[in-house]
């Protein structure tokens, strides 16, 4: 899924990212502009000795019934911190809001809201990977969707070449950028990051295949996860034995387990199983397949010379291209930009109607557009410096920020080639 066309004709530095988690620190912004900074976890012994959480007490306005606070957190992903303090607090995952997902393998900072938490019991919340802090009661729920932009601290490491090459390099990559800008392409993570499946899945739940979806989820390899985890679904593919996965399945896969334990009570009840994810899981799948089809129509475009720059036909917002989030409702561009939306849907073996999932209604797709050009905001160089972890090798600090829905790896795409 990570695509090989570039935006920037520049060479690229190389290099590895993510090789440390503070390597790659998110930060969300707020509608009304207020970074969500990272504090703790970017300090040493920040696993040590956590902070008391001061939880402030709820005004005698009930309608100020969410308690919303910043979530800092270090290599777990938003989903699992939210399935910890349900846990802890021993309610419904309904009752925290927050405005996305942001990565696990980082260091991120975000709001969520609480609905009507047991406020003695979040006083005690304590981890070694979790930070609450700047607690406030609010009238509103955050939802998805309930962010500004991401402003990202990212660290290059492995590079060869001298300070002075790499720097200018760089130079000409970050003038190419701020002014062109990129193609907007989804980033792999959306796609399920190393097994790369999400998408895949997707598709089957549009086909109506939920049996078939269920069992790509569930099996679908990668040489990159635990040889634990691999020879499960190797076992589960060739055997569909759901009781015997139970037991074999690690306890921290907890999505595929809460499936696989539905299956082992009603073994033909796929539908069903898809129903133990979250609700926001249960239309990632969907989603993701839509992401999937955007960066088709994005590459086609490329590859047939049209680029990034509106032509006759196109769907346009302040002079911007909009591509297709195909759904029921897609209307298509006209003219070429038309005959290649068309085309991808064609090569899919997909028809628009099949967007309104009857089997899976939560996973159905109205359609949107997005725009195909990215433009970084804020883009600098921090520093280029000696790599303390390769040896003969130097490391370069960036800074930029993305409108909410884009992808640092998209940046990072073009800047390390």
């Amino acid at each position: 899924m990570v695509e090989t066309l570039f935006s920037t004709q520049s060479p690229g530095i190389g290099g590895t990212i993510k090789q440390r988690y503070s390597d790659f620190i998110v930060e969300e912004i707020t509608p009304s502009n207020q970074k969500c900074s990272v504090k703790r976890f970017v300090q040493e012994n920040a696993s040590e000795n956590p902070s008391p959480i001061k939880v402030p007490a709820q005004p005698n306005d009930r309608t100020f019934s969410h308690l919303q606070c910043e979530m800092e957190k270090i290599n777990c992903d938003t989903n699992f911190v939210i399935s910890r303090l349900t846990r802890y607090l021993q309610c419904s995952k309904k009752r925290i809001g927050y405005a996305g997902l942001k990565d696990k393998r980082a260091i991120t900072c975000q709001r969520i809201s609480l609905f009507q938490p047991d406020v003695e019991k979040l006083a005690t919340f304590h981890s070694r990977a979790i930070d609450l802090r700047n607690l406030e009661w609010k009238q509103e729920r955050i939802e998805i969707g309930d962010l500004k932009k991401n402003a990202f601290t990212i660290t290059i490491r492995n590079i060869e070449g001298t300070k002075k090459e790499i720097q200018g390099k760089i130079e000409k990559l970050l003038k190419e950028i701020g002014k062109n800008g990129v193609a907007n392409f989804f980033g792999e993570q959306r796609f399920g990051g190393i097994r790369e499946v999400t998408h895949l899945v997707g598709k089957e739940i549009i086909k109506g295949n939920m049996e078939k979806a269920i069992m790509l989820y569930l099996t679908h390899p990668s040489e990159k996860e635990p040889i634990e985890l691999q020879e499960a679904r190797k076992n589960l593919l060739e055997t569909k034995d759901f009781s015997r996965a139970s037991n074999e399945f690690p306890i921290q896969n907890r999505f595929e387990r809460s499936m696989i334990h539905h299956l082992c009570k009603h073994p033909n009840d796929f539908v069903g199983a898809f129903a133990m994810l979250v609700k926001p899981m249960r239309y990632l799948f969907s989603h993701a397949f839509q992401s999937f089809l955007f960066n088709q129509v994005i590459s086609e475009r490329l590859e047939q010379g049209i680029g990034l720059e509106p032509i006759e036909g196109d769907v346009t917002e302040n002079g911007v291209v909009l591509a297709p989030l195909f759904g029921f409702e897609t209307k298509f561009a006209e003219g070429k930009p038309g005959e290649i939306e068309k085309k991808i849907i064609e090569k899919a073996g997909i028809s628009l109607q099949e967007f309104q999932v009857k089997k899976l209604p939560e996973a159905s797709c109205r359609g949107n557009r997005k725009k195909i050009l990215l433009k970084p905001q804020k883009m600098k160089l921090l520093s280029i410096e000696k790599d303390e972890f390769n040896e003969n090798k130097l490391k370069a600090q960036l800074f930029f920020e993305l409108e909410k829905g884009s992808y640092a790896t998209t940046i990072l795409k073009e800047i390390m080639k």
